[in-house]
């Protein structure tokens, strides 16, 4: 599917887009060409790794089959637009409208243009923010107590060694007291990944640094990545919680495994096992990978829930169909019930879709808060 699909706008951008232009013939070959080759990017990744998730090219390469993968959407939405465009004011008039050939350069550099940038914001560093958020009757020991939540890395040959040890320094600098990652960790096998997460080892805080499993984690054998992730400083919970105590003061982190779990023949996501023997009186922060549980997890009495998954939807407009797949939930904070919802827009991206356009990566620095159970449910200010 992932190389058959593309294959549409291919054929609709070399009939509706590179035909008009009436350029010589070589000249229409070369174009449909370039932009058949980014229409496959998905198949060049399954026949270098075994996968569509885990494009083994040097990093050079599959930046260049991002822009042209992106290109080709670019110019298929763009060349729609101006079909439906001239079929409106032709039928106002009452006769045929073309389109002229300098529009349809203006168009092509307009969607050049917005590729390379969207390849380019997409492999960036992430930028930090800040966000508080009052907690139920949080105890007075924790007010400002700082969780830091990555998420999304997607280690790969995009996001490599170099990248991973940038972020991992940006991370810790931020000083949290505890820091989730909320999934993705990577795109291959330990075997091939293992030299780009080894930064990781050198991600610290003082209440420990936890992970959970994403989809993409089951793609490449997510026991296996547990062990390693236990093996360089990360504590695992699936389907579990710990307590952390902070001066007498006790906080729940609870974790749950990734709605592909069963697919793999291992345990999907259970949040009542997860909180199975919790303080009844302790604030729970819950990490889920997919958002689209959040009303489950309010239902429950979970104060905030940490998700990643979507990357923010990724291109501003666009993003409403991702939040549509994932329970209406797609980026930044979201008042669910008494419970606060927080989707990342992730610290990487899936190589295979490095788009980023008004949704820039993000490592994410929380500050609790004490809320009066009676008060308002509203966010503190950001």
């Amino acid at each position: 599917m992932f190389h058959l699909v593309p294959c549409l706008p291919l054929a609709y951008v070399a009939v509706r887009f590179v035909l008009p232009l009436s350029l010589p013939t070589w000249a229409m070959l070369a174009s449909v060409t370039v932009l058949a080759v980014g229409s496959q990017f998905h198949l060049w990744s399954r026949l270098s790794s075994g996968s569509v998730f885990a494009p083994e090219f040097p990093r050079g390469v599959v930046i260049v089959l991002n822009v042209l993968f992106g290109l080709l959407l670019f110019l298929a939405a763009f060349q729609l637009a101006l079909d439906v465009g001239a079929g409106v004011l032709g039928i106002a008039r009452g006769s045929w409208v073309s389109i002229p050939s300098p529009v349809r350069l203006a168009v092509a550099f307009l969607a050049g243009a917005l590729a390379v940038r969207g390849v380019a914001q997409a492999v960036r560093l992430p930028e930090v923010r800040r966000v508080a958020v009052g907690i139920d009757d949080l105890p007075l020991q924790l007010e400002g107590y700082h969780v830091l939540q990555l998420t999304d890395f997607h280690a790969s040959r995009l996001f490599p060694r170099s990248w991973m040890e940038e972020v991992v320094s940006l991370a810790n600098g931020l000083g949290a007291d505890l820091v989730a990652v909320t999934g993705d960790l990577a795109d291959g096998t330990v075997e091939t990944r293992r030299a780009d997460v080894e930064p990781l080892r050198r991600l610290v805080a003082p209440d420990g640094v936890w992970v959970i499993p994403g989809n993409h984690e089951y793609f490449f054998g997510q026991e296996a990545w547990s062990r390693h992730s236990h093996d360089i400083g990360m504590q695992t919970l699936a389907n579990e919680h710990a307590v952390i105590e902070r001066d007498g003061a006790r906080l729940v982190l609870a974790g749950v495994t990734d709605l592909s779990a069963p697919e793999s023949g291992l345990p999907g996501p259970d949040l009542a096992r997860a909180l199975e023997g919790a303080p009844l009186q302790a604030p729970v922060i819950l990490l889920d990978h997919q958002p689209s549980r959040a009303p489950r997890a309010a239902e429950a009495g979970v104060a905030l829930q940490l998700s990643g998954h979507t990357h923010g939807g990724m291109i501003l407009g666009p993003h409403w169909l991702v939040a549509r797949a994932n329970g209406g939930f797609v980026s930044g904070s979201y008042q669910v019930g008494r419970m606060v919802l927080y989707v990342g827009n992730g610290t990487g991206i899936w190589p295979g879709f490095a788009l980023r356009i008004g949704k820039p990566a993000e490592m994410t620095l929380f500050a609790l808060h004490h809320r009066a159970r009676d008060g308002s449910a509203e966010l503190f200010p950001q």
